[in-house]
C-alpha cells in the first residue's frame, strides 16, 4: 500500500472524470498518490456516459457526498480533495464534514449563503432551467452552449476539441438543488464553513468565468469569515470555466502544488 498522501480528483458537470488524467499524472509526480473517481452512475469512458445518459440522471447532490464519503472510508489516511465546479462544492462539503485533509475547489459552484447570480452564470446553465423536468434527467451541451459555459477565453477550436473530448451529459438536480439552496433550511448545498477544526481550504476564481464568476467565488470566502481555520483564494484574471483543461491548466495545477506545499501537505 503506498504511503504517499492520497488525493481525489473531483469534476464537476459536464467533464468526465478522465478530464483530470493530465492532472493525476502532474500530482502522481509530485510524490502523491491521485486518482480520479467518477460521480455516481459515470461509466468508464465519455463515449459511454454521452450513449447511456440515463445512468447519469437524477444523482443530487448528497448522492454525491456519500458516493465520495464511502471512497475516502476505504482510504488508509484522509485525502487532498480537488475539485472543479461542482466538485469544488463537494470537496468544500466534504471538508467540512472532516472527511479531508485539505481541499483545492476551483471555480467552485455556489454554496447556501452565497447570493451572487450574474446573468452570465444564469446563460450557461439555461440548457438545464429552461426545462423543470430537467431536474430528474441529463442534460447535454451542444459545441456552442459548451464555449460559453468554458471556453469562452480560449481559441474556439481548442474550445471545440475539448468539447469532443470531454463533454459528457450532466445531471439536472444538483443544478435544481443549488438554485433553492438560499430558500431551504436543509439544502443539501449546505456547507459547515464555521468549522475552525478543519484542513486549509484554497479557492480558486477564474476571472473570465461565465459559469461561475469571480463574484461568486469572492461571496464563498466571506461566508468563511467566522472560521479560524486556513481560507485562501488565488485568482487567474485571464481564465473561464475551462482552466482545468485547457492549454494552462499546468498554471493551476503548479499554483495547487505550491499552496499544499505551503501547508505542509
Amino acid at each position: 500500500m503506498s504511503t504517499n498522501a492520497p488525493v481525489l480528483f473531483i469534476h464537476g458537470l459536464w467533464l468526465h472524470a478522465r478530464s483530470w488524467d493530465t492532472w493525476i499524472e502532474h500530482f502522481t509526480n509530485a510524490g502523491y498518490d491521485a486518482s480520479a473517481p467518477g460521480w455516481p452512475g459515470d461509466p468508464d469512458t465519455v463515449e459511454e456516459a454521452r450513449s447511456r445518459p440515463e445512468d447519469i440522471a437524477d444523482h443530487g447532490i448528497d448522492d454525491v457526498v456519500a458516493h465520495y464519503a464511502a471512497i475516502i472510508a476505504t482510504l488508509p489516511t484522509k485525502p487532498i480533495l480537488v475539485g472543479h465546479s461542482f466538485g469544488g462544492m463537494i470537496a468544500q462539503r466534504l471538508l467540512g464534514e472532516d472527511r479531508a485533509a485539505a481541499a483545492v475547489a476551483i471555480d467552485a459552484a455556489q454554496i447556501k449563503g452565497v447570493l451572487p447570480l450574474p446573468l452570465s452564470a444564469l446563460k450557461a446553465t439555461l440548457p438545464v432551467f429552461k426545462n423543470p423536468s430537467n431536474k430528474h434527467r441529463a442534460v447535454s451541451l451542444t459545441a456552442e452552449q459548451f464555449r460559453f459555459a468554458f471556453g469562452n477565453a480560449i481559441p474556439e477550436e481548442e474550445s471545440d476539441a475539448l468539447f469532443e473530448q470531454w463533454a459528457i451529459p450532466a445531471p439536472g438536480k444538483p443544478l435544481f438543488e443549488a438554485a433553492s439552496a438560499n430558500f431551504n433550511p436543509h439544502s443539501p448545498a449546505k456547507v459547515d464553513t464555521a468549522n475552525a477544526g478543519r484542513g486549509p481550504l484554497l479557492l480558486v476564481s477564474g476571472g473570465k468565468d461565465h459559469t461561475v464568476p469571480e463574484a461568486v467565488t469572492r461571496a464563498t470566502l466571506k461566508q468563511y469569515r467566522h472560521s479560524d481555520a486556513v481560507t485562501d483564494i488565488l485568482d487567474f484574471p485571464d481564465r473561464a470555466h475551462s482552466l482545468t483543461i485547457d492549454h494552462g491548466w499546468r498554471d493551476v495545477a503548479d499554483a495547487s502544488l505550491a499552496w499544499l506545499k505551503q501547508q505542509g501537505l
